[in-house]
């Protein structure tokens, strides 16, 4: 690799780093007093929440890396952790925009590694806050390209789906994150192509623009790879 090459990577890695650090990370802690907010602040804490949320959205950045052009970004100044109760107990995280709501009762009831799971969950979550959501987008794409996300970090629970489970593409969640990932192992830089079309609307045919094949007949490839029928 010749001195241009890598002083043109190193450029481009600072001006990455100085997008990051110009967001601004809260976390607000709104039921302290409750068994939720007491062990959050315990166990996990708002300095570490705030470091985790730098590296989270660093390593985002990165896996979306033909976000290289800030207009290919979606803009945000500022996000914001929230831990509160909902009436929802099963709920463990919701976000709206640049704002995720943790349930303190989740908090409060999960008895594993409590960072370990944090993390696993801002990763989920902050892809919501950086990721294109069109409003056409299936929200089972929105969740599944989230969940990817988890897997690429190493921060995926190992009970949740496989590769090859599911009955459809878009089904969500896990289901969708294992297809995405055999798709990047046909393209690397799929994930981040597929997100930087979906900019401003999508279409079942950016598949096709990438990888050649409708998503249709991607899923039953995938399916065959792991000796599934669909």
């Amino acid at each position: 690799m010749t001195n241009f090459h890598l002083l043109s990577i190193l450029i481009a890695t600072t001006l990455l780093l100085q997008v990051v650090l110009a967001i601004d990370y809260q976390v607000i802690d709104k039921v302290p007093q409750t068994p939720g907010g007491m062990k959050f602040e315990k166990v996990v804490g708002v300095d570490f929440t705030k470091q985790t949320m730098g590296t989270i959205n660093q390593f985002i950045y990165d896996t979306f890396d033909q976000q290289d052009n800030p207009d290919d970004r979606r803009p945000q100044d500022t996000v914001i952790v929230i831990i509160d109760q909902y009436d929802d107990p099963s709920a463990a995280a919701i976000t709206i925009g640049n704002t995720i709501n943790v349930s303190a009762v989740y908090i409060q009831e999960y008895d594993m590694d409590m960072r370990w799971e944090f993390t696993s969950l801002l990763y989920h979550e902050m892809t919501h806050v950086f990721q294109w959501i069109p409003s056409n987008a299936p929200q089972g794409l929105i969740e599944g390209i989230a969940d990817y996300m988890m897997i690429r970090a190493n921060y995926y629970p190992p009970v949740l789906a496989h590769p090859g489970d599911g009955d459809r593409w878009d089904q969500g969640y896990g289901i969708t994150a294992r297809f995405l990932e055999y798709c990047e192992s046909l393209l690397g830089g799929f994930v981040a192509q597929l997100n930087k079309k979906m900019k401003d609307s999508y279409a079942d045919e950016y598949f096709i623009d990438i990888l050649d094949k409708p998503v249709d007949v991607l899923w039953k490839e995938y399916k065959k790879k792991y000796s599934h029928n669909v």
